[in-house]
C-alpha cells in the first residue's frame, strides 16, 4: 500500500471528543509549542521539580511544571513556581527560593545541584492561535517546526527539509503519495532520531515529497507509539 501524506491536521473540538483536535482559543491565543522550552530541575534525585517555559501569552506564561500545564501572569504563583517579571522573552521564576530565567527555546539548564529526572515519556503541545498543533522538535538532531496530523500514514516532509536535514535520498525507495492534488511522486526514508518535546523515538518512517512544504507533517509512524489524548486545547501524547 502507497503511503499517504495527506494535509488533514487534527479535527476540530466537537467533531470527535475522544481524538486529538485543534480549535482554537483566546486562551492560547499565540502559537505554543510544549516542552520546547527551557528546563529546570530543582532540589535532590527524589524531589527534584521539571519546570518548562513552553509559551507566552500577552503577560501570561504557559508553564509545564512535573508534566502539568500552569499558567501565571507576573505576581502570581502556582504549582510551587511563582513568575516574577519578563525580562525580554525570558520568564523570571522563582522556585524553592531559587531565582531562575526561563527562555524559549533555550537548552536545558541544571540548578541547585539536581539530579535528572528518568528519560521523558509525555509531550505536551498547546495548540497556536489558528487551531492546530504545531511542536518544536528534532529530526536526527537538526531543529524543525511540525504540525500534528493524524490523517498522514507517514512523517511527510519536502524535499528542500529533506535536504537541509542531510537526508540520503539517493538510496531511499520510491513511491507514489494520495494528496488532496492527486497522486505525485515520493521517496520513502527512514529516519534515524525524531524528537519532540524531550521525547525521541527512532527509525520512524517518512516521505519525502517534491514541493515545499510549511511544516514536517508529523503522521502515524511517529503518533501511534504514543497515546493521545486532548483536554480542551492541550494535546497530551502519552509513550507506549
Amino acid at each position: 500500500m502507497s503511503p499517504q501524506a495527506r494535509s488533514r491536521s487534527l479535527p476540530p473540538e466537537g467533531a470527535a471528543r475522544q481524538r486529538p483536535g485543534g480549535a482554537g482559543s483566546a486562551a492560547v491565543g499565540l502559537a505554543i509549542a510544549v516542552l520546547e522550552g527551557h528546563l529546570l530541575l530543582l532540589g535532590g534525585a527524589a524531589s527534584a521539580q521539571g519546570v518548562v517555559l513552553s509559551g507566552r501569552m500577552g503577560e501570561r506564561a504557559l508553564l509545564v511544571v512535573d508534566g502539568q500545564p500552569v499558567t501565571l501572569q507576573p505576581g502570581a504563583s502556582g504549582a510551587g513556581v511563582t513568575l516574577l517579571r519578563w525580562q525580554g522573552d525570558e520568564a523570571e521564576v522563582q522556585i524553592g527560593g531559587q531565582r531562575a530565567r526561563l527562555r524559549l527555546g533555550g537548552t536545558p539548564t541544571m540548578v541547585g545541584g539536581a539530579v535528572p529526572r528518568p528519560a521523558a515519556r509525555e509531550i505536551v503541545v498547546s495548540a497556536s492561535s489558528g487551531g492546530h498543533f504545531t511542536p518544536a522538535g528534532a529530526i536526527n538532531g537538526r531543529p524543525v517546526r511540525f504540525m500534528v496530523d493524524t490523517g498522514a500514514t507517514l512523517v511527510a516532509l519536502g524535499r528542500d527539509e529533506a535536504q537541509r536535514l542531510g537526508l540520503d535520498l539517493a538510496s531511499a525507495r520510491t513511491g507514489v503519495s494520495q494528496t488532496a492534488n492527486g497522486p505525485v511522486p515520493v521517496q520513502i526514508v527512514v529516519l534515524d532520531r525524531v524528537r519532540v518535546g524531550e521525547v525521541e523515538i527512532t527509525q520512524v518512517g517518512a516521505v519525502v515529497l517534491p514541493q515545499p512544504m510549511p511544516y514536517v507533517l508529523l503522521g502515524n509512524s511517529f503518533l501511534t507509539r504514543f497515546q493521545m489524548r486532548r483536554d480542551n486545547d492541550i494535546l497530551r501524547l502519552e509513550l507506549r
